[in-house]
């Protein structure tokens, strides 16, 4: 795993627009850049997502459909097969790309998002600790479902890692080990950058949209009502079918689909349980950009009126 620091971003406006699942982002997206693009600054849509990359996955990720696609150009989109795992770095290495491309097209590129992670990734100077596979299993094996002696080796390793990372989080806490292990470094000497926020791209400016929880819990229900209806259960079962990787399978709504598909739960009750993942996602979410100083809360409107006139 490369953990460099990716494509050289080049100078040239970048503009963001981010928040929690179903807070509208896409839909005013392209608004956004429609507007733009009439105004005379043509603007093309980078998505910051770490599932709509997969080809196939449509209805659980709500992709914009060819419709959205035909009306502004949209990058990162479609670009992996569900076999094929994403990390961060290589989505950031895409992303930077897709960034150059557009500004050397004369165009503003929009990041358009929900994960933090990724955003971060994408326009701040982070680095990555390497990872190997054979190493994460070792550990893995090492500890089995003992949280409690992983942690204990971790706070002995690396007491500051130990502090941040809640030892129930089995997954987090391997990978702390892991890092450990292969570089002889503690985990958290890789997390300086990340306290910081200084953008690679010196003209960047990102609106957060951050709609209050009672409208955003029912936006969440509707949309998991409508990844229902418009097939989820049958985009899983033909996912499953061929080689996923676990990147793809992590996308909201494939294991609740799964335990249906299993027998291990309600057909009826399948919207009410991507709904609550998805409620749970939306918390770190808004959490990840409200962290962020540049993520700067702004309705709609507001967003539209100022952006749109390019």
């Amino acid at each position: 795993m490369r953990t460099g620091p990716g494509p050289a971003p080049a100078a040239g406006r970048v503009l963001a627009i981010l928040g929690p699942t179903a807070s509208g982002k896409s839909s005013l997206a392209i608004d956004v850049a429609e507007a733009r693009s009439a105004a005379g600054d043509p603007t093309e849509i980078v998505a910051i997502d770490a599932f709509t990359v997969y080809r196939g996955m449509d209805v659980g990720t709500a992709k914009p459909d060819a419709a959205a696609r035909a009306r502004v150009a949209h990058h990162l989109i479609d670009v992996l097969d569900p076999a094929e795992a994403l990390t961060v770095v290589r989505f950031r290495d895409l992303a930077r790309t897709a960034i150059a491309d557009v500004h050397a097209r004369g165009a503003t590129p929009l990041l358009v998002g929900g994960s933090g992670l990724y955003w971060r990734a994408v326009v701040d100077d982070l680095a990555f600790p390497p990872t190997d596979p054979a190493v994460r299993r070792s550990v893995e094996q090492r500890y089995g479902d003992d949280r409690s002696a992983a942690h204990a080796e971790l706070e002995r390793a690396d007491p500051a890692a130990a502090a941040r990372i809640d030892a129930r989080n089995m997954r987090r806490v391997v990978r702390a080990l892991e890092v450990i292990e292969l570089t002889g470094r503690r985990f958290s000497d890789w997390d300086d950058a990340w306290q910081r926020y200084e953008s690679v791209y010196p003209d960047l400016e990102a609106a957060l949209l951050d709609p209050p929880t009672d409208e955003l819990r029912a936006a969440i229900a509707a949309r998991a009502r409508s990844m229902v209806a418009d097939g989820l259960l049958g985009e899983v079962a033909r996912l499953r079918a061929a080689p996923c990787s676990r990147t793809a399978a992590a996308s909201i709504g494939v294991a609740e689909a799964e335990a249906v598909l299993d027998g291990r739960a309600d057909e009826a009750d399948l919207a009410d349980a991507v709904a609550v993942r998805t409620l749970r996602y939306a918390r770190r979410q808004r959490a990840w950009f409200r962290a962020d100083p540049r993520c700067v809360v702004t309705g709609p409107g507001e967003l539209l009126s100022r952006w749109g006139g390019a």
